[in-house]
């Protein structure tokens, strides 16, 4: 019994020290042991500096300041302040969590700083002007998700559109689809899923907010050459809004100004080489409608040199697009 009590109140003391404490903010014994008190936990001076040596000695770091009274506080946490911050803001800025669980995580986000420097970060919150989704079981999916990647299984789900009254429209006439999940990924404030599909021997994408009634099923996943060869970081790096195309080696040619552009869009590695006052690049990308946009969207800036094939997508995209312009 006695050993009972003495696990529960190191416990009790670390989590009053984790929650309450920081460099900032030293917690004095007497405060320590009147917490204690209100709990119903019992505790004496030496008692309390006797547990903090057990949590130092088994890895549970308490920092003291030394002095009539005692003041004891935790420094080392698994985030630090900036690092909770970015993440609040990423959680806030995300379309796919939904408000209610926006609201959740913030307040869990915060609390691994601390109670008093969590208040600080709450107070620090800024709403996003972002559109969230509704979709409240999004985490069920990415839980069985997750489970399917880890066991290798196929999934199964409904799939659906928005129509412009912002009702469901289910794909395949409400049949379900059955694919070999392969990898999540976050891409422009959505989180897709990529997957294998038997039928086509493809990779396809799927927006996870989209998916209803997802489970993993007993079938095993099929791999195949393709399946196997997948590497996520360079299949995205092709990608242009996540929609799949033909894959193509093109050669750019473009301005100095969109330098950092180039970077942000193609990666830190990217061999670039001056040609008569121009940027000359290649790179690995997927021939879709969303490439053809962002290739044009620089207007004279950027060039598609080659291959042949695709600078003919280019000029067919723009003459489409002028066509809808002329009276």
């Amino acid at each position: 019994m006695e050993d009972n009590k003495k696990r529960i109140r190191i416990v009790k003391i670390w989590e009053i020290l984790n929650q309450e404490s920081d460099e900032d903010h030293p917690l004095t014994t007497e405060y320590i042991l009147n917490k204690l008190d209100e709990q119903g936990i019992p505790c004496h001076r030496k008692t309390l500096y006797e547990d903090i040596k057990v949590l130092n000695a088994n890895g549970y770091e308490v920092m003291v300041n030394r002095a009539i009274s005692n003041e004891y506080y935790v420094v080392d946490r698994t985030f630090d302040l900036p690092e909770l911050q970015i993440l609040m803001d990423a959680v806030q800025a995300s379309r796919f969590i939904s408000t209610k669980k926006t609201n959740e995580f913030v307040h869990k986000i915060a609390n691994l700083a601390g109670s008093r420097k969590g208040e600080a970060l709450r107070r620090n919150v800024v709403a996003f002007n972002t559109s969230k989704c509704t979709n409240e079981k999004v985490f069920y999916t990415i839980n069985e998700i997750a489970l399917a990647l880890e066991q290798k299984r196929k999934v199964s789900f409904y799939y659906f559109k928005y129509d412009s009254s912002h009702n469901k429209v289910y794909q395949r006439n409400r049949k379900k689809y059955l694919v070999n999940p392969l990898a999540t990924v976050f891409c422009d404030d959505k989180y897709y899923l990529m997957c294998f599909d038997d039928k086509h021997g493809n990779i396809v994408h799927y927006r996870i907010d989209r998916m209803e009634n997802l489970i993993m099923t007993e079938e095993p996943i099929t791999e195949t050459s393709t399946s196997l060869a997948f590497d996520v970081k360079r299949h995205k790096k092709q990608l242009f809004g996540m929609y799949v195309g033909e894959p193509k080696t093109v050669i750019f040619e473009a301005d100095k100004e969109l330098t950092d552009t180039l970077f942000d869009k193609f990666g830190d590695d990217l061999d670039i080489t001056e040609r008569d006052g121009k940027l000359v690049f290649q790179a690995e990308v997927q021939i879709s409608p969303t490439f053809l946009a962002w290739a044009t969207g620089f207007g004279s800036k950027l060039k598609v040199v080659a291959p042949k094939e695709v600078v003919k997508d280019i000029k067919n995209h723009l003459k489409n697009t002028l066509a809808i312009y002329e009276d």
